[in-house]
């Protein structure tokens, strides 16, 4: 389906959609902010969709944005990658898209070796699976233990490998251009009143 298609298809959607929730277009007008013209012409298509009108319209329902767009069916979701081995360690890619951040499952074999601690620009957030992980980083050497994460920015000097008394299981997520990874917790319900 072209842009233009998709464009054209969701003035009906957004008319279907608000005819099965029987809103009108003044409440729906009231509860959005848009005016009930602008919506009207938004529904026939007589103006094209923005970010800006479709997000509180699907506040509005209750609903996913990609409803209101007509998103296309999610296709598989599974990554289908093959192992590398870079310098005797094994690596899964667990991400498809080049640039931006990217996922690994990497397993390090039992080995002992002098760390040579290196920078480059980036962000990098370690798991440790199962196993033992070595971490220098800048003045600290520290090891971490199977539940245990570290972040760093990847401009400090840094090396990480096994302890050399087994192998290594871990995830690693590295961010270009120092990206951050974000890990969000559930907030907290409100109590009282």
């Amino acid at each position: 389906m072209t842009t233009e298609e998709v464009l054209a298809s969701v003035g009906p959607r957004l008319r279907r959609i608000r005819k099965e929730r029987e809103v009108t277009l003044a409440a729906l007008s009231e509860t959005t902010g848009i005016s009930v013209s602008t919506l009207s012409r938004l529904e026939s298509g007589q103006r094209k969709p923005s970010l800006e009108l479709l997000l509180p319209i699907a506040q509005a329902h209750q609903v996913p944005l990609d409803e209101l767009i007509g998103a296309g069916a999610v296709g598989d979701p599974r990554v289908r990658t093959k192992p590398l081995t870079r310098d005797g360690r094994t690596l899964w890619p667990l991400t498809r898209q080049p640039g931006g951040l990217q996922a690994y499952k990497i397993i390090e074999p039992r080995r002992t070796r002098e760390p040579e601690p290196r920078t480059h620009e980036g962000y990098e957030w370690l798991y440790v699976l199962s196993g033992r992980l070595r971490l220098v980083l800048g003045d600290h050497d520290v090891v971490l233990t199977a539940g245990e994460a570290a972040e760093f920015d990847t401009r400090v000097p840094h090396w990480f490998g096994s302890t050399g008394e087994g192998p290594v299981e871990f995830l690693s997520l590295f961010g270009p251009q120092g990206e951050r990874m974000h890990v969000r917790a559930r907030p907290k319900k409100a109590t009282g009143g």
